[in-house]
């Protein structure tokens, strides 16, 4: 098991269902978390154990530089420093070319893109003063191949990859990796409510995608960066 022993490590989009999964994953790998998300800090009870004291900080609209940049300088001064960032933020709209809105694409880039680079141009200084920087961004498997009705989602995600690949160029030789991984559709209460009929047992569960990321942030990846790692379980 890939050992985050006292990383400090926060996670936008910390408060949906695959950030807190991804998040009691590093914590039982013995990561420090910060939570960030733009929803309401959740009630304490509702929380797994393992993430009884982290960092949390509601009402964050990642969309925004100077909004991404408090939050960030916020976790470095309550946790004492930043380690990693865990780009978990975004979200999801159905919606073909022929019937759509041309606003569904500027809403898609707005939550998937802006808030992945403002958090990580935010981190970049702390980071590159870590001994390990990462940063692990989540894409989306339809960022290789777009199915109908998921051209403006899966634009948003395929520039997330190629930001990926840029920001790791940058950061190579300052200590500092970045990769991106791709997950099939996630076995989560929201998308099973979705798409009743189909077969979950095929979907990936979050704890996989947590797995994966806390690979991604351990010593053992450390010469990995500029990676596209698709995790699709078998859909």
């Amino acid at each position: 098991m890939n050992s985050l022993n006292g990383k400090v490590v926060a996670i936008t989009g910390g408060f949906g269902n695959l950030g807190l999964v991804a998040a009691q994953v590093l914590a039982e790998r013995g990561a420090r978390i910060a939570l960030i998300g733009r929803g309401k800090v959740p009630a304490a009870a509702t929380l797994p154990p393992q993430l009884a004291e982290a960092c949390q900080l509601g009402g964050v609209d990642l969309s925004l530089p100077a909004a991404a940049q408090e939050a960030i300088d916020t976790v470095v001064q309550r946790l004492g420093g930043l380690d990693a960032l865990v780009n978990v933020a975004g979200g999801f709209r159905w919606e073909t070319v022929a019937d759509g809105s041309a606003d569904t694409w500027d809403l898609m880039f707005q939550i998937n893109v802006k808030t992945t680079l403002n958090a990580s141009k935010s981190a970049i200084r702390h980071l590159v003063g870590s001994t390990s920087g990462r940063i692990v961004n989540i894409s989306a498997g339809a960022a290789l191949k777009a199915v109908a009705g998921m051209g403006a989602y899966a634009a948003s995600k395929a520039s997330v990859a190629r930001l990926t690949e840029a920001l790791a160029e940058e950061l190579k030789d300052k200590g500092v990796t970045v990769n991106a991984i791709l997950p099939g559709t996630i076995d989560t209460s929201q998308n099973r409510a979705d798409m009743p009929d189909a077969d979950f047992s095929r979907w990936v569960a979050p704890e996989q995608i947590g797995a994966v990321i806390a690979f991604l942030l351990s010593s053992d990846a450390q010469e990995i960066t500029g990676a596209l790692i698709p995790v699709t379980g078998r859909g």
